[in-house]
């Protein structure tokens, strides 16, 4: 059984349902940066002035560490989906697009992991 239209068969692409768990992870990861970017903020704004000693302090209380680490977290994870939805339409070589599929993700996953390395730290005071 074939599925899709003749052009899409013709050119190897699945059912345009596929495009929607795209849509849908970015939009609930919006959803979520809401909140997470306005605590963020909040917490960026009490940080200011203050000495190191009162900054780790502030990062390594558990609560505030929690809603880091998941705004690190919902924020890569975005920038992920978006910057793979950017290169799927605008680039058009093939080994071009791939190479830059593959480079999103491993920035995303050392910019994520930086951070959540960082977070822990901080927290765990190791």
């Amino acid at each position: 059984m074939t599925r899709g239209t003749p052009l899409g068969r013709v050119r190897g692409l699945g059912s345009a349902r596929s495009g929607t768990e795209h849509f849908w992870r970015q939009r609930l990861t919006a959803l979520a940066n809401i909140p997470l970017t306005i605590a963020f903020v909040l917490l960026a704004m009490t940080m200011l002035g203050r000495n190191h000693a009162a900054v780790v302090q502030i990062l390594g209380s558990p609560l505030v560490a929690i809603v880091m680490l998941l705004f690190l977290v919902s924020v890569t994870y975005h920038m992920k989906i978006g910057m793979q939805v950017i290169i799927e339409d605008y680039v058009h070589g093939d080994g071009a697009k791939y190479a830059l599929l593959i480079g999103n993700i491993f920035f995303c996953v050392a910019v994520g992991l930086t951070g959540v390395y960082a977070i822990l730290k901080l927290s765990f005071g190791v």
